[in-house]
């Protein structure tokens, strides 16, 4: 009698283990997803963690304790973030001021020449393309350039609110990220801790390198886009570079968007000229470079799913969370498919039985 007293009670135990470990999963999603400010720097944090955590073990087998392998790593990290930003925000915050007072010299070159151009497509075809098609096309050239523009000033001043919480995330993470996640894992029930240490450890895996290589192959872009305009002499090189670098992390559409400014600007500057030509094929070449070499090397080795699979979760993403869903999706997409495949392959292990 007693043993089954003792059986029930670790049972009613489990299952209001299982029930609370839920619900913080849940409440923290949750809280994740409806706190974009506090979500966005959190994410950035533990993503550098991620990278930067296998150089403490390194430094810790060469002698160094492990307070100080954290400062190395810390320190280390503030620095290859803050100088490059440091050096490079002043330069494109004034050219982000210069472009937006050439907008009315590009919508004044293109209404100036709207005329010429449409007699030519008459002429040569007999299709006359009518007034509406100007001024949709102006009315959404426009919208688009400003709101590329507008979001750069709005990104840097998140920089200084990121370069002030991210620090501290990440000492955190350093500091105590191995204790808080067994405390958090300890939280399971006994039947499903070492599934959720291995779901835990494989959704780290999956989540660090999906982002970090996005992150690169952004970096990519934009340092392809950013040399070839300054090779060209382009001005706002540095500007267009890091938008067409910051777009190209939303996945399928950012590639489109971050050519506007860069294709508004040439025809305002050159014309329909071979100058002009010579911009929108630098953004077409490093565009196939992305999707040809870098995208299937960094990016989909990684997240492993099917096409329509990664166009509906991005579709999802967008519906909830906007581009921040956007971007977010494709790992959260792979990491759910894990914890599908665990699941499935438990029920198949307990029907065999």
């Amino acid at each position: 009698m007693k043993n089954f007293e003792k059986i029930k009670a670790r049972k009613k135990s489990e299952v209001l283990r299982f029930v609370f470990f839920f619900s913080v999963f849940i409440f923290s999603a949750l809280a994740l997803i409806f706190l974009p400010r506090l979500t966005i720097p959190l994410v950035i944090a533990y993503v550098f963690y991620l990278v930067m955590r296998p150089i403490m073990p390194w430094l810790m087998k060469r002698g160094l304790s492990r307070a100080f392998s954290i400062g190395i790593v810390f320190f280390g990290m503030i620095f290859l973030t803050t100088y490059p930003v440091y050096k490079v925000v002043p330069t494109i915050t004034e050219e982000t001021k210069n472009f937006q007072f050439f907008l009315p010299k590009i919508e004044k070159y293109i209404r100036d020449n709207y005329r010429l151009f449409s007699e030519k497509i008459k002429n040569r075809t007999g299709y006359e393309i009518g007034d509406e098609v100007l001024t949709n096309s102006l009315r959404y050239g426009t919208l688009a350039s400003k709101t590329v523009l507008l979001s750069v000033p709005q990104i840097l001043a998140s920089l200084i609110e990121w370069i002030i919480l991210v620090p501290f995330f990440i000492f955190f993470f350093l500091k105590d990220g191995r204790s808080f996640k067994f405390k958090l894992l300890s939280l399971a029930p006994n039947s499903i801790f070492e599934r959720a240490y291995f779901l835990f450890h494989q959704f780290n895996k999956k989540f660090g390198d999906y982002i970090f290589a996005k992150f690169i192959e952004a970096s990519i872009v934009g340092f392809i886009i950013t040399s070839g305009l300054l090779i060209m002499g382009v001005k706002f090189s540095f500007l267009l570079g890091l938008v067409a670098a910051v777009t190209n992390i939303i996945p399928y559409i950012g590639p489109f968007i971050g050519m506007v400014p860069a294709i508004a600007w040439g025809i305002a500057e050159f014309g329909l000229s071979p100058n002009f030509g010579a911009i929108v094929i630098l953004y077409l070449v490093a565009n196939t470079i992305d999707l040809a070499i870098v995208f299937p090397i960094l990016v989909s080795k990684i997240v492993d799913l099917h096409p329509l699979v990664v166009v509906g979760s991005v579709i999802l993403g967008s519906q909830y969370l906007g581009i921040l869903g956007m971007v977010l999706s494709i790992p959260l997409a792979a990491s759910l498919k894990l914890v599908l495949l665990e699941v499935y392959f438990e029920v198949y292990a307990l029907s065999r039985k």
